[in-house]
């Protein structure tokens, strides 16, 4: 599949059919675990982590043996570099058929954090279990995914502008609309985007509850996804350069991606 494809025929697997991943499709993912790069320069690292050997589940899950963990060393901008490499991880196991999704809550975190061996420099945000999709989901995945409203988006005017905060873009570019679909903790969507010319200044929209203080911000998380979506589409390169536009209240610049 293209990558346009890819991003938009995705979708959170919760219930599996119980097969184990074929060596060859583990293998596949390794070798792809093991090249992922993010704009940041951070290394992020994947660990497969056994659900029988370590006890590992989750309330929300069915049907799963293997998880995988990601985990970042703390400090600037590890969230954003974190949510790039595990999308790229994410997309690539959905080209092999293979299902995941993002769980960041409805774990036992001290229970994975100890079958990953998480140092205490490191955050490990996000696993995801991996296998392939059952062709029946089970009744709490349906009820999850309807709680969340998982199948619908906010409309394109409410998150992409031209020039300022106060003129919607008009054109509906597939590089945005990418970046409508991406997955965010809650379907809560805090990607916002200006375009100026060639640049597309990413901002996060801070939603209720959000906390400066917390040990990390899973906000910020989404906005790396979101970086992911946008550059798998439009290219470019990414750098930070606040562009000194004046912000709604609780909006944060993010970085910039240009584009030739």
């Amino acid at each position: 599949m293209k990558p346009m494809e890819l991003i938009l025929t995705r979708k959170s697997v919760r219930t599996f059919d119980g097969r184990n991943l074929s060596a060859e499709d583990r293998e596949k993912l390794q070798a792809y675990m093991a090249n992922i790069r993010n704009p940041y320069g951070i290394p992020v690292k994947f660990v497969w982590l056994d659900a029988g050997e370590h006890g590992l589940s989750s309330p929300v899950i069915q049907g799963e043996h293997l998880y995988i963990a990601g985990k970042v060393q703390k400090g600037e901008h590890c969230e954003e570099a974190f949510g790039y490499s595990f999308e790229q991880l994410v997309l690539y196991a959905w080209s092999l058929g293979i299902g995941t999704t993002w769980i960041g809550g409805t774990m036992n975190r001290e229970l994975f954090e100890k079958a990953a061996k998480v140092q205490d420099n490191e955050l490990m945000p996000i696993v995801t279990p991996v296998g392939y999709p059952s062709g029946e989901k089970s009744e709490v995945d349906v009820k999850l995914r309807n709680h969340v409203h998982g199948d619908e988006r906010l409309p394109a005017e409410e998150l992409f502008f031209e020039g300022d905060f106060s003129t919607s873009l008009r054109d509906r570019e597939d590089c945005l609309e990418t970046v409508r679909w991406a997955p965010t903790a809650a379907n809560m969507q805090p990607c916002r985007i200006v375009k100026c010319g060639n640049r597309y200044h990413l901002y996060e929209k801070h939603m209720p509850g959000y906390r400066p203080d917390a040990l990390w911000d899973v906000q910020k998380i989404d906005m790396g996804i979101a970086l992911c979506h946008l550059m798998s589409i439009a290219g470019g390169t990414c750098e930070i350069a606040d562009p000194g536009i004046a912000v709604p209240e609780g909006t944060e610049y993010i970085a910039t991606v240009r584009v030739q």
